[in-house]
């Protein structure tokens, strides 16, 4: 059984790679039952919780699992591990042979997860965004934010990105990592200016207000949601969500735990039929994308086993031939 590191699975995958995975996935469909979310107690601090991820591929539809894999991603979130140093969010990937059972790779999971994220982003702007898209906005300059740069920039012919985030110090920083890379980059701290400028907005923030406005946005924007993964939490405007037509990565997971989306249900901004299509029904060409270069476009994502596995496999393939 391989042992895949973080490192390794920046050397193995590139975004286009990821991305055409990740497109095959949804247009083939895996089986995803229902995720396990247990709370573990402790006598001597914070409550963790575990969650347990699984999915594989559809041996059903294809009539054997020979070629085929399982995977589960095992995650623990420990609120008490900041105060020690530690991350609170950690994790793995277990890919299994999918006809015998037997495990053939762990891998990182926080890796795997930011790959896979930043590409399913990605995958969604083929169709939403304006194919001449060369203006980025990167809201957060968190772990996510520098592989959302690189996904968008392999969609689309992105020439000019801005950062703008709560602390401008972290934006500046990441700024000139990006452009160390050779990208055109600048930290603003003009959030709204920044809005109206973009193309292509990518948050990924854990807001409780929203920071993407609808009165901000000009015609032809695509917004792309990665954060607010609570329904209590929330990075888009119930005038943002009037303004555009309103995609999601799974209807089933954005409707129960994207705050952006469940909070604009209970306003009545939003209706479940309001939501135009989900990433299976793009990559199955069941529902259109963008129609015209003046719309507004906006995806939220919370995230599903289905994109674990992909990646996983993705990985797994590269580095075995």
């Amino acid at each position: 059984m391989l042992t895949i590191s973080a490192q390794d699975v920046d050397r193995a995958l590139t975004e286009t790679m990821l991305v055409d995975a990740l497109q095959v996935a949804f247009r083939d469909g895996m089986v995803q039952p229902v995720r396990h979310h247990h709370a573990v107690e402790r006598p001597d601090g914070a409550a963790s919780t575990l969650l347990l991820m699984p999915a594989w591929n559809d041996f059903e539809a294809a009539g054997t699992s020979e070629g085929g894999f399982i995977g589960v991603k095992i995650v623990t979130v420990s609120p008490d591990n900041n105060s020690i140093g530690k991350p609170a969010v950690v994790g793995l990937f277990l890919l299994l042979n999918g006809k015998t059972g037997e495990p053939v790779a762990l891998i990182d999971g926080p890796r795997l997860t930011t790959w896979r994220t930043a590409c399913a982003s990605a995958l969604a702007s083929r169709w939403l965004s304006r194919e001449d898209s060369s203006r980025l906005l990167i809201i957060g300059a968190g772990a996510m934010a520098p592989f959302l740069v690189r996904a968008h920039c392999a969609v689309r012919p992105i020439r000019q990105i801005r950062i703008w985030n709560r602390t401008q110090a972290n934006a500046e920083k990441l700024a000139a990592t990006l452009r160390a890379e050779g990208l055109d980059v600048i930290a603003t701290d003009d959030l709204d200016g920044a809005l109206g400028w973009a193309d292509i907005i990518s948050s990924a923030t854990i807001s409780a207000e929203p920071l993407v406005k609808g009165a901000r946005l000009k015609p032809s924007t695509h917004v792309d949601l990665v954060g607010a993964f609570t329904p209590e939490l929330r990075e888009s405007d119930d005038e943002a969500i009037k303004k555009a037509r309103v995609y999601v990565d799974t209807r089933e997971g954005a409707t129960k735990e994207a705050g952006d989306i469940v909070q604009a249900l209970a306003s009545g901004a939003l209706t479940r039929d309001g939501i135009v299509g989900d990433l299976y029904e793009l990559a199955r060409g069941e529902k259109q994308g963008r129609r015209n270069a003046d719309e507004i476009t906006l995806f939220k994502s919370v995230g599903a086993a289905l994109e674990d596995l992909a990646a996983g496999i993705a990985v797994y393939k590269a580095m075995t031939g």
